[in-house]
């Protein structure tokens, strides 16, 4: 299971795209927010929940490769955050760190909680066991959509298994 919004990208990352991303040449068009359910609370630090970060951040990158691929055959430069670190996966590292859980939070307004140094996103039905990432491009929201519905269906077993 797999939710997603396409968004308008914030002033915060419109106003930093350099310093996430040095090396592109066009504006950032839109932003996927990604979210999927976990089997356990993220809140804590415990084996389970580190390995269910470690199977959704997993999930995220084949699906996030999948639009990557789709977008990039269509002309469009795309980039997906890894959740883990914050920093492209596709391009070079810029000088900040993308936060998914404030992109979460001004894209969709749910509620965060501060666990330790870190925030988590607060799901309406899933509380903190919810693993949020990003996707970010330069092709327009209905390009986006269409893509994603498409790298969906292509991880269909992977979302649902």
């Amino acid at each position: 299971m797999i939710q997603y919004s396409v968004h308008q990208p914030s002033e915060f990352i419109c106003q930093n795209c350099e310093k996430l991303l040095p090396n592109w040449s066009a504006p950032i068009q839109s932003i996927v927010v990604v979210l999927q359910p976990s089997q356990v609370e993220l809140i804590e630090q415990t084996p389970e929940a580190e390995t269910q970060k470690h199977r959704l951040r997993s999930r995220f990158l084949n699906f996030g490769l999948k639009v990557a691929q789709h977008l990039q055959t269509l002309g469009h430069l795309v980039e997906l955050f890894d959740p883990r670190t914050g920093f492209p996966v596709l391009s070079p590292a810029g000088s900040i760190r993308l936060d998914d859980v404030a992109v979460v939070r001004s894209s969709l307004g749910y509620e965060t909680a501060q666990v330790g140094h870190c925030y988590t996103v607060l799901h309406p039905d899933w509380g903190s066991a919810v693993y949020p990432s990003i996707v970010i491009s330069s092709a327009d929201r209905s390009v986006v959509e269409s893509v994603v519905n498409v790298a969906l269906l292509e991880c269909h077993h992977s979302f649902n298994g």
